[in-house]
Parts: C-alpha cells; sequence; structure tokens
C-alpha cells in the first residue's frame, strides 16, 4: 500500500468514526509483543463450552490436550508422553511427570478424568469427542486408561479435541460444568483460564482485548521470542488493514482476500498463505412442517422438498463468488468434508452439481414454487471470509427463482446460540480443523440428532436413516478398508440427499509485519510458541 493510498483510507476511516478504534490499538510494545487481529473475538475461555476455531486456537495458547499437533499437524505427544491399545476397546496413557498448572498446582491423573468426565455435559459442544474416548479410569498418578464401549478408529484423534481442565480450580471456583453459552450463562471460567500451556491468560476483557504472558514454567519449547500477545478483535476490514500498515498491529489473522493483492506490495507487510482444512456451506431447516422466518404459499416448508433444495444448489454460480467475492482465494467443491482427502479424493462426492438457471427453475416449477417464497438467511459477520458479502451474493442469485431472501447477518457471538436452539430456517455453516478424517463431520453435523452429541451440529434437523446406518457403522469399523467403503457410501448417500449446500473450502491469507515470523498451519491455527518479533 502506497502512502498516498494510506492517506486516503485514513480519511474515510476517520469519517466512519473508525480511525480511532484502530489508534487505540497503541501499547507499549517491545521487540518480543506481538500485537494481533481477527474480525472476531473468542467466544469464551471455557475450553469444553464453545467448538469453534478461533476460540479454541485461542485458548490452546494457556491450555493443553494429551496429543498435539506438530506444523504438518501429525500427532505427537503432549501432555501424555506416551500410549498403547492394549486391547481393542481399552487404551493406557503414560501421563508427563512435572507438570504443572499456572497457579501451582501438579498436573495428575485426576485431571484428566475430572476434564473427560466434564467434556461429556450437555453444555459440552465436545460432547460427542468426549463420548467417543470412552470411560478414563485413574491407575495411578501419571497412568490413565480408557476403557471404549465400542472400537474408535480415530481415538487418538478425538483426544486432540479435549483440554485438559485443574479439577482443584474448577471446583474451587464453582464450573466443575461447562459454561452453558446458549442460554448466555456467566461463569468464572468464562472470562479466567488456568491451564498447562506455554501462556497465561493475563487479561480477558471480551470484545475489546485479551492479553497473554509467556509461562516461564512450561514444560515445553519456546521456538519464538514472544513473551506477551495482545489480541483485539476489529470487525471493519479497513481498520485492522489500517492498524497493520501503520505499524499498531504486527499480525492479521484473516485480512479480506479483495486487500491480499494490494498487501503484496506493500512496504513493510507480507503475505503467507495457504488452503485451510474448512467447508462452508448453507444448511436448511428440513424438518418443520412451515418455517419459523419465512412467507409460502400454503404454510409448506420448501426445503422437505429434494427438489427444491437441488434448485438452489444449481442456482449458485460459485465461480463468480470465487473470483468476485474471494478474488480467487476459495476452492469451489461439491465435497463433503473440511479436505477432500477425507473421503479418500473421491471425485463423484467431490463434483458440483453443475450452475444451470434453467434446470434449477424448471425444479422449482415441478416442486409447486414456481412464484418462488420468502425465507431469512442467517448468517455470520466476522467469522468465515467474507461470509455477509456471500449470503447477500446467494440472495442475489436465488432471486432469479423468484425465491425473496432477507439476509440477517450478525456477530457469531449471536449467530451460533440462535443456532443451537434450532432457530432457523435457512443458515450458513462452516466446519474443519486439524483433523481430516470424515467422521469428525459426519457425527456430529450430519448425523440424524440423538445421544451423546450425535448430531449436535444438525441445526436444519434433517433425517437420513441409510445414511446414519452407514455413518454409524463406519464410526465403530477396525477394518481400514471396510471403513473407507461405508464413509463412501455414507457420503454418497447424503451427496444425494442434498441436506446441505457445499460452497467451497477457503484458502487463507495471512498478513504480517516484515518483523514477525508465524507457522501457517491449514487449520488456520496461529500458535504462539513458534512465532517471533523481530526488531522494530
Amino acid at each position: 500500500m502506497n502512502r498516498k493510498y494510506f492517506g486516503a483510507l485514513s480519511q474515510a476511516l476517520a469519517g466512519a468514526g473508525l480511525l480511532a478504534l484502530a489508534l487505540s490499538l497503541a501499547t507499549t510494545a517491545s521487540a518480543q509483543t506481538l500485537r494481533w487481529s481477527s474480525q472476531g473475538d473468542m467466544q469464551t475461555a471455557d475450553p469444553h463450552s464453545q467448538n469453534e476455531t478461533l476460540t479454541n486456537n485461542l485458548n490452546a495458547q494457556v491450555y493443553e490436550r494429551l496429543v498435539g499437533r506438530d506444523k504438518q499437524l501429525n500427532l505427537v505427544p503432549a501432555l501424555a508422553t506416551e500410549w498403547t491399545q492394549v486391547r481393542p476397546l481399552l487404551w493406557r496413557l503414560k501421563l508427563r511427570p512435572g507438570v504443572k498448572f499456572h497457579d501451582g498446582t501438579p498436573f495428575t491423573a485426576d485431571d484428566v478424568v475430572f476434564s473427560i468426565q466434564r467434556a461429556k455435559e450437555p453444555s459440552s459442544q465436545i460432547a460427542v469427542y468426549a463420548a467417543a474416548v470412552g470411560t478414563p479410569r485413574k491407575v495411578d498418578d501419571l497412568t490413565v486408561e480408557f476403557q471404549l464401549e465400542k472400537v474408535n478408529p480415530i481415538f487418538l484423534q478425538h483426544l486432540d479435541t479435549i483440554y485438559i481442565m485443574s479439577r482443584k480450580w474448577a471446583e474451587q471456583h464453582k464450573v466443575s460444568r461447562p459454561q452453558n453459552f446458549k442460554d448466555k450463562e456467566e461463569t468464572y471460567a468464562a472470562t479466567h483460564a488456568n491451564g498447562t500451556g506455554p501462556y497465561l491468560l493475563a487479561s480477558r476483557e471480551p470484545g475489546i482485548r485479551t492479553v497473554f504472558k509467556r509461562n516461564p514454567n512450561w514444560w515445553g519449547k519456546f521456538e519464538g521470542n514472544v513473551q506477551e500477545s495482545v489480541f483485539t478483535p476489529i470487525g471493519n476490514d479497513a481498520t485492522r488493514l489500517a492498524a497493520l500498515v501503520s505499524g499498531e498491529l504486527d499480525f492479521v489473522l484473516d485480512p479480506a482476500p479483495r486487500d491480499v493483492p494490494r498487501l503484496r506490495n506493500t512496504a513493510g507487510i507480507k503475505v503467507i498463505e495457504g488452503p485451510e482444512n474448512r467447508l462452508v456451506f448453507i444448511g436448511m431447516d428440513q424438518a418443520r412442517d412451515k418455517l419459523l422466518y419465512g412467507k409460502v404459499a400454503g404454510d409448506r416448508n420448501p426445503f422437505k422438498d429434494l427438489r427444491v433444495r437441488k434448485a438452489l444448489y444449481q442456482a449458485i454460480d460459485i465461480q463468480a463468488i470465487k473470483a468476485k467475492l474471494m478474488n480467487g482465494l476459495s476452492v469451489p467443491t461439491g465435497g463433503l468434508t473440511s479436505n477432500p482427502a477425507a473421503v479418500f479424493n473421491d471425485a463423484q462426492i467431490e463434483a458440483r452439481f453443475p450452475h444451470d438457471l434453467a434446470a434449477a427453475r424448471k425444479l422449482m416449477a415441478e416442486a409447486g414454487y414456481a412464484d418462488g417464497f420468502e425465507v431469512t438467511l442467517d448468517c455470520p459477520n466476522n467469522r468465515y471470509i467474507n461470509d455477509e458479502e456471500i449470503c447477500l451474493a446467494l440472495a442475489s442469485m436465488w432471486a432469479q427463482l423468484k425465491v425473496k431472501v432477507r439476509v440477517n447477518a450478525m456477530p457469531r457471538v449471536l449467530l451460533f446460540p440462535k443456532l443451537e436452539k434450532l432457530d432457523t430456517s435457512l443458515y450458513m455453516y462452516g466446519w474443519g480443523g486439524s483433523i481430516i478424517d470424515a467422521e469428525t463431520i459426519m457425527t456430529p453435523v450430519f448425523r440424524n440428532r440423538g445421544d451423546k452429541g450425535v448430531g449436535y451440529y444438525n441445526y436444519g434437523n434433517w433425517k437420513n436413516d441409510k445414511f446414519d446406518q452407514l455413518a454409524a457403522a463406519s464410526s465403530v469399523e477396525p477394518d481400514p478398508k471396510k471403513r473407507e467403503e461405508l464413509i463412501l457410501a455414507a457420503m454418497r448417500e447424503f451427496k444425494a440427499g442434498i441436506h446441505v449446500l457445499p460452497l467451497h473450502r477457503q484458502m487463507i491469507p495471512w498478513a504480517a509485519r516484515q518483523n514477525v515470523t508465524v507457522v501457517h498451519r491449514p487449520d488456520n491455527w496461529l500458535y504462539l510458541p513458534w512465532a517471533s518479533v523481530q526488531g522494530k
């Protein structure tokens, strides 16, 4: 960005009252303070309450899991140093000795047992993963066994979703159960933390800033030099950019794709990019007989009709979204997983239905909706790249089918609790992370809603019994080849039902000052022990 552009941008921001926000970011910075930002904030400091990437990422600076990930997302020892599958339904883990929580309490097997049990509570969004690792039992202070009810082919992957908390600290502060986020419960753990990880939560001001300080007693190895991290959420893209260019920020996790070409040519700035393991899609209420938020002739629910769902799919010009909104930083797909490797790169599953407006109109007419209907699309405005803009583009595209869409855009802190209550008719959602296996989207997101977190994120409440049976069978199949066949059969069935409308997988650009070194992972995860800030 040249000086002329930045001056024009600053003037525009000042006129909008936004530049003051960027300027308020100024802190006393040293070469070892990383000041960074994203469009949204973490939902909560309670590590079991909300399963959302930015929330998990920020909590990972403080809390740790039994197993971890290296820079290539391979599983590595963390709070557990070794593990053995004693029998098909029994795992034994040895815990790392000498580890202490930030308050000085020793880490033991009691904390592991407590944390797994806590993560199974109904108010936990990772209950489905905690249930999958079975029942933990303390053998001694540094040994834990997990007794499974059924075979779990990705047991270790599931362990890598559960943060370990101090039992003593949780009981002391009356947070033995996860925060009930959807009902707006406020707890001590929502703004305070006590982990074993590389950084301590020094202060938490929701929506304003979160400060982390290096843990001098961490058992691990710091590769970088960051002593302090100051995270400041800034919803406005232009304001985040201005703060980065002016030097008031060191790093931005989510620059807008439209700004990436300009950033590449901005002195003192570098762009670091790569694919993210994340699918962005549209979900629809397929359970109610009439829409909660819509106007339809005959008070019907059009989303219960496969032809309507396919018509909406085929009316989406995904290439236009890629070119005009994403600046090429997306990979359009008909796939249903965060990474094509999850379906063994099956071309049939990955293929999109063609963009065909004539075919879409014909399907609408056949379904009895030639004159369309009205519906509200619930959409985040600070979660996925260009999320609100994509929703507005979809509304324009569906208008060609005479479907009148009202885009109801809101921060994720409002959207996610709304979806948890199934208080929606049509919504944008995404799914991804470090685990590539199809299990981690099939069971929590696509299966019929059931017990122990199964189908918890099935906010459209669709039911597909054939898919559900195939997916359930794949979850407990120990033979890799048979499991592959079950996963492919399940995903083909789900795709044929068009229960969701896949859009694309995101390409994630990060932007940083030239003096900042970070490691870009496909789960869009900034890990502070690997980051460095050199002299100004």
